[in-house]
């Protein structure tokens, strides 16, 4: 009896937390200032022209890093949550911030790249997503609707039409120098058909929404975040934590 206590208590939090989600996705979804579905109008975010216009002072600074690529880790082994669609070395990230969580070292390295992403407003994750050839990530699908993410086309193989993006039941294509803003809280997958690595700026930033709905939404993220992190801070217990 004692051993079915805390799995009931467990149970009742975990539809406790999803009804919750469901709820304040469903007001995200009906309030949101920039429309709804599987990808959005860049035009609708005014900071990505900054970032448009500087996407070669971005890049430069990422073909220094994969000089060493062997030094940059796989995703999997910074957060462990993403074994669940990738084992192998072919996805690799270069952190900047994760989930309000700074990579202080890896900033430094970058600075014209950490200029021009801390100035996007609710940034809350940024780093550079490697992805080899040959790679598939398999459908999935983020933790919350309350942030949106970004990618900056870095460096895009040529066979366009191989290297791809499916959200929902929509696909989208990168281009370098170009923005995709996309909800991956639906159901989306990556393929890399080519022979050359993709590699994307990836920003996760807060859903603009209107008043008093930000704030609850701000808030349901934090706790959302806490958890997202704790496994990370647990591992390198020697990083510091930004709130915003």
């Amino acid at each position: 009896m004692r051993r079915r206590i805390p799995n009931i208590l467990k149970l009742g939090i975990d539809r406790t937390y999803l009804a919750a989600r469901s709820t304040v996705e469903y007001l995200n979804t009906y309030f949101s200032l920039v429309g709804q579905g599987p990808f959005f109008n860049a035009t609708d975010f005014f900071w990505i022209s900054d970032l448009e216009s500087n996407w070669i002072s971005i890049r430069k600074e990422l073909v220094v890093l994969l000089e060493k690529r062997e030094e940059i880790p796989n995703f999997q082994d910074y957060s462990v949550r993403q074994k669940s669609i990738t084992q192998d070395d072919k996805w690799k990230t270069y952190i900047f911030y994760f989930h309000g969580l700074k990579e202080k070292e890896n900033c430094k390295k970058c600075p014209e790249t950490l200029r021009l992403i801390e100035k996007i407003p609710g940034m809350k994750t940024a780093f550079f997503s490697i992805l080899a050839p040959q790679k598939h990530l398999p459908a999935h699908r983020g933790p919350f609707n309350g942030v949106l993410r970004y990618h900056l086309g870095l460096i895009i193989p040529q066979e366009r039409e191989q290297c791809r993006i499916r959200v929902g039941h929509d696909t989208a294509f990168w281009d370098e120098g170009k923005s995709l803003v996309f909800d991956d809280a639906y159901q989306h997958e990556v393929w890399n058909d080519s022979d050359r690595e993709r590699v994307v700026l990836f920003i996760s930033f807060i859903r603009p929404l209107p008043f008093p709905l930000s704030v609850v939404n701000r808030l349901f993220y934090q706790l959302i975040r806490l958890s997202l992190v704790a496994s990370v801070v647990k591992k390198h217990p020697d990083r510091g934590i930004a709130y915003g």
